[in-house]
């Protein structure tokens, strides 16, 4: 007699091989790893400087190389991208796996940047460029490439994607940010409507301790002069008192 157990037959049904499968909200992310490091530096870049510049607003998420799932079915097997940066406005700013549009009202990013390299930029240029003017409707979509320098943008105009012209100082505009994109020490940098480049923390840290510094040099020049100023009064004053003791008053 054998003393081992049967197995317990298993109670829970197969699935149907048509059956479609509804994953849950929180997908993580599924991108492969950055090309080098300059595009994990540009990256950072981008999200610490408008993080900086947007510290005190709650309405928008930011975010590089995150998965964007957008299938009509709701399945995390189909339709899904990552851009190497994007924006999206008016949401809550929270942190995020992933974003899913599904799970964002049908909110897709409306600012993507692409960072081209030599394996994604025939994609970027081409499929993706396609994806987000006819599928994600992304108003504005600019690509860069650290390397070459390359740097392009677009802004979706009747459904379709229009060529951004740069300014003076070769800057494109991005309408959905109301900032200016511009090359700054071969990095890709963010500046306000006046043309001024906004500062990292580390950028803004400096500037403001500099101030500080050119501020108390100031004061100390302004109390150097008054110090000379009251040093000549007392000299003056010292000579109208010998003049009165050897000549008299002064005349009128």
């Amino acid at each position: 007699m054998s003393l081992t157990k049967d197995p317990q037959p298993n109670l829970t049904p197969s699935p149907s091989p048509n059956a479609i499968v509804f994953p849950p909200g929180d997908l993580y992310s599924d991108e492969p790893p950055l090309e080098s490091s300059l595009h994990l530096q540009q990256i950072l870049l981008l999200m610490k400087c408008l993080d900086w510049l947007w510290q005190d607003r709650n309405d928008y998420f930011a975010a590089g190389n995150l998965t964007v799932y957008y299938s009509p079915h709701q399945r995390k097997s189909e339709d899904f991208r990552g851009p190497d940066f994007f924006v999206a406005l008016d949401t809550e700013k929270r942190p995020r796996k992933s974003w899913v549009v599904w799970e964002e009202d049908g909110k897709y990013p409306h600012v993507i940047i692409e960072l081209l390299s030599d394996s994604t930029a025939k994609t970027d240029r081409g499929l993706k460029k396609q994806i987000y003017q006819d599928t994600f409707r992304t108003p504005d979509y600019f690509w860069f490439d650290p390397d070459s320098q390359e740097f392009k943008g677009f802004h979706l105009i009747d459904g379709k994607y229009h060529e951004l012209e740069p300014n003076e100082q070769g800057q494109l505009w991005s309408e959905q940010l109301q900032l200016w994109l511009g090359i700054v020490d071969r990095q890709l940098r963010f500046f306000l409507p006046d043309g001024s480049l906004v500062p990292t923390p580390e950028e803004s840290a400096k500037a403001e301790q500099q101030q500080r510094i050119e501020a108390d040099r100031q004061r100390q020049e302004a109390d150097r002069q008054r110090q000379e100023a009251d040093r000549r009064a007392t000299e003056m004053e010292t000579l109208l008192n010998r003049y009165r003791q050897q000549f008299g008053d002064l005349p009128d």
